[in-house]
């Protein structure tokens, strides 16, 4: 596991199309903003377990492939049809 510090702001670039930038920090939990292509699958690992187990259940997941969830945005929260969130890229 390759184990990187970065401040408040301060980015991480994967494969030159992920970017990970560090949005908050908030005593002990850290707000991660990602910026990835819609085709690339990202879930915080309970939400990736949770569809594991249930693809090893047989379970239909569904027609998306993602799970529903409530998640963080900016100042408000809303409920999300998937748990990838991202802002449109800059054209």
């Amino acid at each position: 596991m390759l184990v990187l510090s970065r401040k408040k702001n301060e980015s991480i670039v994967i494969n030159d199309v992920i970017v990970i930038t560090v949005v908050e920090i908030r005593g002990d939990k850290v707000r991660l903003g990602i910026d990835a292509p819609r085709e690339v699958a990202i879930h915080r690992s309970e939400v990736f377990a949770q569809i594991q187990a249930q693809a090893a259940a047989g379970e239909a997941a569904p027609a998306n492939g993602h799970t529903n969830e409530i998640c963080e945005a900016g100042s408000g929260v809303y409920a999300a049809p998937t748990d990838v969130h991202q802002s449109p890229s800059p054209k």
